[in-house]
């Protein structure tokens, strides 16, 4: 696998053929670092949010119907809150709240008693499935795995790195009958697994790693799938989101500060609308308006 592959951002499934056990690898480079640009978030946000995108990529990356998901991690410790969205063409977006000066800790240190939920919106639902589970786990990969046993009832296992330039991680999954065609299978997989390091997962491509990892297993290799980062400035949306507010509201939040800031977290962008631009905004719904 090339510099290059690994610089865009893949993700690629693999399947062991003997084994019926399928896995994924995903590293992410661009995608992650246009994400957390101008952030500022500290090292045990980073990596937290790092790991979140890349579990986000593997699971949307399996989904059987076109949609987008979203995760979300809500707690009530310095880390207030990790969200992360992917849609079927693996385009991602994410962000985290937390409290200034954070002290570095494992996951339920820093957001303390907490839950995770899943929103999946795909194409011909009425209303998005939404799931929410308390926390368990004292890692973020314990945190999925545990997850994905319960809603999937198959065994998974997450390996997952992230740092300031590169987020990365491997999936393994035992498909139904898999103790069938070989007893040893999925512990000798988890234990060749457990010796892949975390700058492995960062700076290796995904066949040096399989050859790495599993020398001696018959692994079939399926074709890479681009991950980018996509959050576009949307306007629309603010401005139907003051128009909710009211003229008057608007009004007066302009009397008072001379101008309205609208701060999209997710997608980390400023909106400013002055006298003007607010007079139009209502203009044109007085126009188009019943």
């Amino acid at each position: 696998m090339s510099a290059t592959d690994i610089e865009t951002g893949r993700v690629r499934g693999f399947l062991f053929e003997q084994l019926d056990i399928r896995g994924a690898w995903v590293q992410l480079g661009p995608a992650w670092r246009e994400m957390t640009a101008g952030r500022g978030y500290p090292e045990p946000v980073l990596e937290l949010l790092g790991q979140l995108a890349v579990v986000t990529t593997l699971i949307t990356a399996n989904l059987k119907q076109a949609g987008r998901l979203t995760f979300q991690l809500r707690g009530d410790g310095e880390v207030s809150l990790l969200v992360m969205d992917c849609d079927e063409q693996l385009r991602l977006r994410g962000m985290a709240r937390f409290a200034p000066g954070l002290a570095a800790g494992n996951l339920p240190a820093l957001l303390g008693d907490g839950a995770l939920t899943l929103s999946l919106d795909t194409v011909g639902m009425r209303q998005p499935y939404q799931s929410h589970v308390p926390l368990q786990g004292d890692t973020l990969a314990a945190v999925f795995e545990h997850y994905l046993a319960q809603s999937e009832q198959l065994p998974t296992r997450l390996w997952l790195a992230a740092d300031r330039e590169t987020a990365a991680g491997l999936f393994l999954q035992a498909l139904p009958g898999a103790a069938e065609r070989d007893a040893d299978g999925w512990n000798r997989v988890q234990v060749l697994t457990d010796t892949v390091r975390p700058e492995e997962l960062l700076g290796l491509g995904s066949i040096k790693l399989i050859e790495r990892l599993f020398p001696e297993e018959d692994v079939r290799v399926f074709d890479p799938r681009p991950v980018a980062y996509h959050c576009p400035r949307d306007e629309g949306k603010i401005e139907a989101m003051l128009r909710g507010l009211g003229r008057a509201e608007c009004e007066a939040i302009l009397a008072e500060h001379g101008e309205i800031r609208v701060h999209d977290d997710i997608c980390n962008q400023e909106y400013t609308f002055d006298a003007a631009a607010v007079e139009a905004l209502f203009a044109i719904k007085r126009t188009i308006g019943p």
